[in-house]
């Protein structure tokens, strides 16, 4: 299939493998691949090697499996027969999360069922449905108009924790212009969008010592510092009347929304009400100032995620504890470093402690946030492809949560966009996980024009290399 044929021509030829391509993509579905569970380490190898095999039988003259100190990769490369074509790195992973019948699955989750135009089975949305599109978008081409690669990690949704290594120890192979990340969604089945960026993640305990044991508040109390009253006084001094988080420097650097992108975001069809009930929440809050999407996309948040210490039975205790603690996660939008966020909570959290009170605070490893530009060419290619196939306007989101897709962006230096045709009811990580197929399609069809369109695109997103 041809990146440049006419949109019939592709309709077509899709249409035509329709049946085979869903066959296959069973077959993969079939496999669980969850690495979480140490029991499916070989599951996860048997899906690497699966379609590190597909891959090949697709036309890639490359299709490799990449250890790891922890779950196996797969890496692919496809050279454009045009030296000077630019070099696109799709990424998406193989990895599922944990299923089972007694979760509440109507079926078994890995034995892929079609009903009413949907597959249902893990992965079938997160994230191999999404990555398997591609396979059909290049399918029958001599070659792609692109130097194609693809980086298909095994341990996304156990944390993604030797993924950066991979990255920085392979750059030389992933060196790409554009990065295309299959593992977003968009808005609904009727309102085709395009991610435009991904927050950040810094993640931390607090531990407060006082006394070294639990003593008698009748006898103690009101004379020494109390950890449960430091860590409650902490938590409360984190945001200010207006939501702000009042952590000094906190907000430095950050990318503010312009007139245009709120103009954009306020485009879409968002029903305030039925995402509160989605979000099993009595009332919006937030960030004075800004909208409800504005703030889970385009705001940096602190989140106290838990706090405890001291007696938690039944009845009373009448005690000052020794200790108590604090969790809490910030998400990072574009401009903020998560390691000076680090620096800053720790200053702040130091100045708030009370004599007598020890503290320790550890932050584990972050994930640093991503955004592409809204004029930037190759997201225009992507918005111009996905137009092409859905035959409709396409509109911008961002996601609220993180992902390894900012690691690319930062250790190759290339622009991250994303490539999704996921939708809400999809059920990621929950029972009964499904993919819209008419959606799935869509996406093979978008691939087929991308790299035409990319290839075709302005020099100004291009960076003339030998291809690896």
């Amino acid at each position: 299939m041809s990146d440049t044929q006419p949109d019939n021509v592709v309709r077509t030829y899709i249409d035509t493998h329709r049946a085979a391509f869903l066959d296959d993509l069973a077959e993969w579905l079939r496999i669980p691949s969850v690495s979480a569970q140490p029991e499916h380490a070989d599951d996860v190898r048997r899906s690497a090697e699966w379609l590190a095999a597909k891959l090949k039988e697709t036309g890639f003259p490359v299709a490799e499996v990449w250890e790891t100190d922890g779950a196996p990769a797969v890496y692919a490369h496809w050279p454009s027969e045009d030296p000077d074509a630019p070099t696109v790195l799709v990424y998406g992973h193989h990895d599922v999360q944990p299923a089972a019948l007694a979760d509440g699955w109507d079926t078994d989750p890995f034995e892929p069922v079609v009903r009413d135009g949907r597959m249902y089975a893990r992965g079938a949305a997160d994230d191999k449905g999404q990555v398997f599109f591609h396979t059909l978008g290049v399918r029958g081409n001599a070659a792609p108009a692109v130097h194609l690669k693809l980086i298909v990690e095994g341990e996304e949704e156990s944390g993604s924790a030797h993924f950066r290594e991979l990255v920085e120890t392979r750059a030389g192979e992933l060196a790409a212009d554009v990065v295309i990340v299959s593992d977003t969604g968009m808005w609904s089945e009727t309102t085709p969008t395009v991610c435009t960026g991904m927050r950040g993640v810094a993640d931390c305990e607090i531990d407060l010592h006082g006394p070294d044991q639990d003593i008698h508040s009748g006898a103690f109390g009101g004379a020494v510092p109390n950890p449960a009253t430091a860590a409650a006084r902490l938590v409360a001094a984190l945001h200010d009347d207006d939501g702000r988080v009042t952590v000094p420097g906190f907000y430095d650097g950050i990318a503010e929304l312009t007139d245009a992108e709120r103009a954009l975001i306020a485009e879409l069809p968002f029903d305030e009400a039925e995402w509160l009930r989605t979000a099993k929440s009595h009332a919006a809050a937030g960030e004075a100032g800004y909208s409800t999407l504005e703030r889970v996309w385009a705001r940096p948040t602190a989140e106290v995620n838990g706090i405890g210490g001291g007696y938690q039975g039944p009845g009373g205790k009448t005690i000052v504890p020794s200790s108590a603690h604090v969790k809490l996660s910030f998400r990072l939008v574009s401009g903020q470093d998560p390691y000076e966020v680090e620096a800053a909570v720790k200053e702040w959290v130091a100045a708030r402690i009370p004599d007598g009170i020890r503290h320790a605070v550890t932050f584990g490893a972050p994930t640093r946030p991503c955004l592409t530009p809204l004029d930037h060419p190759a997201l225009q290619s992507v918005v111009r492809s996905m137009g092409r196939a859905f035959g409709q306007k396409i509109r911008f989101t961002r996601e609220g949560g993180s992902g390894p897709a900012a690691d690319l962006q930062d250790v190759l230096g290339a622009p991250v966009l994303f490539l999704g045709i996921s939708v809400p009811s999809d059920g990621w990580h929950a029972p009964n996980e499904k993919v819209e197929l008419d959606l799935l399609l869509k996406g093979v069809e978008t691939a087929a024009y991308l790299w035409g369109d990319l290839a075709a695109g302005p020099h100004a997103h291009r960076t003339p290399r030998t291809p690896a």
